[in-house]
């Protein structure tokens, strides 16, 4: 029976073929949790009675979300985890060292072909690489870590296909963006997505982590692309296993089949309070904010950064607006440095904080003030996400978006500044 990249790579990992709606037992390549959830993990292998896991080098735990630790419990958690790594021989990789969804693409862990679980909703990420990755709870992450094994729902499949090329100043975020609008925050409930057609070709694979990294926005468990020669470079020396690049076969069954093409596609905001509140720039322009974000796992790599300063050039951040620029990890941070992305950031009138999550989920650097427009290049816009309920306002956008936005203290197109 021909089968979607999802059902083949579950067929791999379980041993048999398997078809979309079955329930199967499958084996994981690499299990991951972050300082959000990973105390939850520790404490659930605990009551296992596990003395181990299943392979330390394909365990990892990840200090991202609150680093440095901004408060004494959170330092606790910190600890445990450092603890915990000790007792495993797992992989830490501690604070400073940048997000979880940034790192395990850098070091190898995830290749094409692979099934990857992590303790965090944007572990689908990694389907940039051709792999099937989803996020879970650490229940079920624990289980997978100490066993090797997880159950799993083979998912249907949804089949994406972007047409023609994304015009001046839009963005692989405008993109996705654009399609969470569309299908909307549930239409791909527990669906694997294959985003497909020359216009995801054309993207870098850096571009293309921003792409699946909002899969979950629409509700997938899966957000796959195929592995070309764009995938396989990207991934050349990161790793000593081979990939297994997994295409999906000719009439292999797919629950829905969309087209889109992207030729005349602007810029795109997510409005207040919800990522499928989808609209282009020009319906906003002009709302005043106070804070913008670069970073993020979505956005926060080489080429958001570069993006940013090709619109500030030149240019200043309004004096009543913060800029605050958050690397993904400290490979990146090094790379604009060495490149003088990072100081012509500083001179615009950027601040930078630790790679990581930074403002994102509001646990520390860069919390907003009350009632407050804040524009950002991160994935989720819920009230209250950022750790202010108070009346703040959250826009979701590419970075040249933000930048453009920072320099005027109100939204604003891009384009104008290209």
């Amino acid at each position: 029976m021909p089968q979607t990249i999802a059902e083949k790579i579950l067929s791999a990992h379980a041993g048999h073929d398997v078809s979309a709606g079955e329930i199967v037992v499958a084996g994981v390549d690499f299990t991951m949790g972050q300082d959000g959830t990973s105390m939850m993990i520790i404490d659930e292998l605990a009551s296992l009675g596990a003395a181990r896991v299943f392979d330390p080098a394909r365990f990892a735990m990840v200090l991202d979300h609150s680093t440095p630790s901004p408060v004494a419990g959170t330092s606790r958690i910190h600890t445990k985890m450092r603890q915990a790594a000790e007792k495993y021989g797992s992989l830490l990789y501690d604070i400073g060292e940048g997000i979880c969804h940034q790192l395990l693409p850098e070091h190898g862990h995830v290749l094409p072909g692979d099934l990857v679980v992590g303790a965090d909703s944007h572990t689908c990420t990694y389907g940039a690489l051709n792999a099937a990755a989803t996020g879970l709870g650490s229940t079920d992450l624990a289980a997978a870590a100490y066993t090797g094994k997880l159950w799993f729902k083979v998912p249907e499949t949804m089949r994406l296909t972007c047409r023609g090329a994304l015009p001046e100043g839009v963005y692989s975020k405008d993109l996705i963006l654009h399609l969470v609008g569309d299908i909307g925050a549930d239409g791909a409930t527990y669906r694997s997505v294959e985003f497909v057609g020359e216009a995801i070709a054309a993207l870098s694979v850096d571009a293309r982590f921003t792409v699946c990294n909002m899969a979950v926005e629409m509700g997938a468990k899966f957000g796959i692309m195929e592995a070309d020669a764009k995938t396989l470079a990207w991934i050349k020396g990161r790793s000593p296993r081979e990939p297994r690049p997994t295409m999906a076969d000719d009439g292999a069954r797919y629950v829905e089949v969309r087209e889109y093409d992207v030729s005349d596609l602007g810029p795109q905001i997510a409005k207040p309070h919800t990522v499928d509140n989808v609209a282009p720039v020009g319906e906003v322009e002009g709302t005043p904010i106070q804070q913008g974000v670069i970073g993020t796992c979505t956005n926060g790599r080489v080429e958001d950064f570069e993006a940013a300063v090709n619109v500030l050039a030149g240019r200043r951040v309004d004096r009543r607006t913060r800029l605050i620029c958050v690397p993904s990890s400290k490979a990146v941070l090094i790379e604009i440095i060495e490149r003088g992305i990072h100081r012509a950031l500083l001179d615009a009138g950027a601040v930078f904080v630790t790679p990581g999550c930074g403002p994102c989920v509001g646990s520390h650097a860069g919390v907003p003030g009350d009632y407050e427009n804040v524009i950002s290049t991160a994935n989720r816009n819920f009230l209250g996400r950022m750790g202010n309920p108070e009346g703040v306002s959250i826009y979701l956008a590419s970075p040249a978006t933000v930048a453009a936005s920072a320099i005027e203290g109100r939204i604003a197109d891009p384009r104008k500044y290209l």
